[in-house]
């Protein structure tokens, strides 16, 4: 579902956005690797190159000439199915350029790193050295922070360009799209990591202690949806109940971060009421994607060239409609409050009231 990443990013650099800091989990940690570790006229065209290389080609349903055309609900229904095959096909022989099944099964191996998960994730480190500048990335030019999850204390850390002791490498994005059982643990210096969304699926708590002064502006790119329709199916339970539980976690951590900037703020009035803070202003632009009707419950793990397609064009049309409506210059800032929300979705921006 990262592809959303893809289409979100083209679309700030047709508006010449770009990011001072990358921040990512997951497959966001990838993405912003990709982003964070090129030269800027590079990065879409590496991130088009690493989408390609993880990927199936999509199916070619053949036409029948004197068949009468498909009826809308029968497209999605033979869409649904592609993707249906895609997620198959990845269950069974995983994806070219980023893991592969075990030859044994983890119930049947000796202990170790091979008995922890179903698939070899060897494959992505050589896609991830073909894709990332890693010695741009070691020089800073754009930070880039990866969160990952310590499995021995359960706690959420970031692995940062401008923080970290020692060489940032491709095992600290692993690390950070580690997710099990499919994923092994990543070891790093002597301890092992599985993904950040262990933990949580934002990367807005290695932002909230390090927000440089003056006026910021922070995209986040969420890919689950909080809004569907009541399911009918088993099939339709698992995929709701899935958006729900990543989408909520997300929205609550994006209102929970504005308030606790806010209590920050009005504290800091409070203790020196002729400070001048009108210039310190945080807008976080919540980006959410909508998926279409086809998606199936499995979305999170089905690479089919036809859905990333479909994720892309949904992140450059959302983020399009934000840049368009620009709200961190439109909407007038309260002056008892330094962090304004503003929700984007495919029904237009809202943005949230926390001055009161």
């Amino acid at each position: 579902m990262g592809a959303y990443h893809i289409g979100a990013f083209q679309a700030m650099r047709e508006q010449a956005f770009e990011p001072d800091w990358v921040c990512g989990i997951s497959m966001g940690s990838i993405n912003g690797a990709i982003i964070a570790g090129n030269a800027p006229e590079r990065r879409l065209e590496q991130l088009e190159t690493f989408w390609e290389t993880i990927s199936w080609p999509s199916l070619s349903w053949p036409t029948i000439p004197w068949l009468p055309p498909i009826p809308e609900t029968g497209v999605v229904k033979v869409e649904t199915l592609e993707h249906k095959l895609s997620f198959a096909t990845t269950l069974l022989g995983g994806q070219p350029g980023f893991f592969t099944p075990r030859v044994v099964n983890p119930y049947f191996a000796a202990p170790g790193l091979a008995a922890t998960s179903f698939y070899d994730t060897a494959p992505l480190y050589e896609t991830l050295a073909a894709t990332v500048d890693f010695d741009r990335l070691n020089a800073n030019s754009t930070r880039l922070s990866v969160g990952a999850t310590d499995i021995e204390t359960g706690s959420l850390i970031f692995f940062d360009t401008q923080k970290m002791v020692g060489r940032f490498g491709p095992e600290h994005v692993v690390a950070s799209g580690s997710l099990p059982p499919g994923f092994p643990p990543t070891p790093i210096g002597g301890k092992f990591y599985w993904d950040g969304g262990c933990v949580s699926n934002s990367p807005l708590e290695a932002v909230q202690h390090d927000i440089p002064p003056g006026h910021s502006v922070i995209f986040i790119i969420d890919l689950w949806s909080a809004k569907g329709p009541a399911p009918d199916n088993m099939e339709a339970v698992a995929w709701r109940a899935k958006q729900i539980q990543y989408a909520s976690a997300t929205s609550q951590h994006v209102e929970a971060m504005a308030s606790k900037l806010n209590l920050r703020h009005a504290k800091q009035l409070l203790d020196d009421p002729k400070a001048d803070l009108s210039h310190e202003r945080i807008d976080l632009v919540h980006v959410i994607y909508h998926p279409e009707q086809d998606q199936i419950p499995s979305s999170d793990a089905e690479f089919s060239r036809a859905s990333i397609a479909e994720r892309r064009k949904a992140g450059l049309a959302d983020m399009r409609r934000a840049l368009a409506e620009s709200p961190w210059h439109r909407v007038p800032k309260p002056a008892n409050i330094r962090c304004m929300v503003h929700r984007v979705t495919r029904d237009g921006v809202k943005t949230l009231d926390d001055s009161k």
